[in-house]
């Protein structure tokens, strides 16, 4: 029999959606959050001259400086206020979850509930203020030394890392906003609309490509959806693919009263280290081929031979990519989630596992399970990322069409779709407890 909550969301109509005036409000909020995104990304820094950059990013337009381009939402293109986008505030936040499983003190503050948390946080926008100036300034220099500054005098620095560090904060400020009075999360939201709003010139290019210079046929293109289709449905399948392991507490005596023993289980994701192995590989892959892109001279020798062997498709590049997602994979799983600490956390709520002694065996037992999922969380991203690798480097394919865009389009979807039920639900729950106590106070 469906419980409560599979009833009201079978109940939900455009009805239900309409008389939801919280909800809508915090729609609209997000939306008008996001247009004002999209807008910033197309004010231009002062000083750059656009007829230059726009030469030299269709020449050097690949490697690590595409990727950020599409993070950033195009902005980098055009060298607009949000160039650098959220990127440091999330290698920030990173920064700050590896320092936790690292340095005891800021391990003590995790544990500490909402008040460590708001201190955790506080670092982690320091950290941002500090990665946005280093980032800004190199981006300064970079501008400088292609001769796309119109001035490189003093001015010309401060003013770009002064921009670029009100338009990092600003993105900040602007994520916070929508996750508290918008609905998703507002970080992941503003990279979702820094891909999406790409994504229609990517398919336009292709279907040119297709048309009028008979690069691909028409089969192909077709073929080319299906599998994206595809793969969206295998994201979807394995991100919300859990292993449950049952959770028994015993009877319980307060007072006069005894309690009988209750169930519940422990959920372990598939795939817990998210989209985080793919942007981290294909980031330090791509760093040798952006360095070299960005000398003037070409770089030294061994250089331009480690540049020839990570390109595109190359067997040693192909390898090292699987390689590094499959180690960020178990390394990042082992940083945000500790069997210890959930062993501990059960053993003091008088919660155990079925036929395994509470503590060290079961903390073993949860770390063996979380291992094994690993290895097929590892494999499917394998999958996902190799299959678009393929299809850029042998066939030309768009870039947006790349396996880390869509886990991070069709996550934030999922999420975000997730939070508007939650809404949902909880109007429809306030709705019946109105009535009940209308109906109580008539009898």
């Amino acid at each position: 029999m469906a419980s409560a909550a599979e009833q009201l969301a079978q109940s939900f109509n455009l009805s239900a959606f309409s008389k939801a005036t919280e909800l809508k409000k915090r729609i609209w909020f997000t939306l008008g959050a996001l247009i004002i995104y999209r807008l910033g990304t197309y004010i231009p820094l002062p000083g750059v001259d656009p007829v230059a950059l726009s030469q030299m990013f269709s020449q050097q337009g690949g490697g690590l400086l595409g990727m950020f381009n599409m993070f950033a939402g195009g902005s980098i293109e055009r060298m607009a206020i949000f160039a650098l986008g959220i990127m440091p505030y999330i290698s920030a936040s990173i920064i700050v979850q590896l320092m936790t499983s690292v340095s005891p003190a800021l391990a003590q503050l995790k544990k500490e509930g909402e008040s460590g948390r708001k201190r955790l946080n506080q670092y982690t926008r320091y950290g941002t203020v500090g990665l946005t100036i280093v980032q800004g300034y190199g981006i300064a220099v970079f501008l400088a030394s292609q001769n796309l500054a119109m001035s490189t005098g003093p001015f010309f620095y401060v003013s770009t890392v002064t921009t670029l560090l009100g338009g990092t904060m600003f993105l900040m400020w602007l994520g916070e906003q929508i996750t508290a009075r918008g609905v998703g999360n507002g970080i992941s939201l503003i990279i979702f609309t820094g891909i999406v709003a790409n994504l229609p010139r990517a398919v336009v290019q292709m279907f040119e490509l297709s048309w009028n210079q008979q690069q691909f046929s028409i089969w192909f293109v077709l073929v080319l959806l299906i599998l994206v289709g595809a793969a969206v449905g295998v994201i979807v399948y394995v991100e919300r693919s859990q292993r449950r392991l049952l959770v028994q507490y015993p009877k319980r005596q307060v007072g006069n009263k005894v309690f009988q023993g209750d169930s519940s289980h422990l959920p372990l994701k598939l795939n817990t280290a998210g989209v985080i192995p793919p942007i981290f590989a294909s980031s330090l892959l791509l760093l040798p081929l952006t360095v070299a892109q960005f000398s003037s001279q070409g770089g030294p020798e061994w250089l331009t031979t480690v540049t020839a062997a990570l390109g595109h498709g190359q067997p040693l590049y192909l390898a090292m990519y699987l390689g590094m997602i499959i180690f960020f994979c178990f390394f990042y799983t082992a940083v945000v989630f500790n069997p210890q600490d959930t062993a501990d956390n059960l053993k003091k709520h008088g919660g155990f596992l079925p036929g395994i002694r509470p503590g060290e065996k079961t903390a073993e037992y949860i770390d063996y399970v979380l291992t094994r999922i690993t290895v097929v969380g590892a494999a499917y991203l394998c999958v996902i990322c190799l299959i678009p690798e393929i299809l850029i480097s042998q066939f030309s394919v768009p870039f947006y069409f790349g396996g880390t865009s869509l886990l991070i389009v069709v996550n934030v979807t999922m999420d975000t779709v997730t939070q508007i039920h939650g809404h949902l639900l909880a109007h429809q729950y306030e709705g019946l407890i109105k009535k009940s106590r209308l109906r109580g106070r008539k009898g």
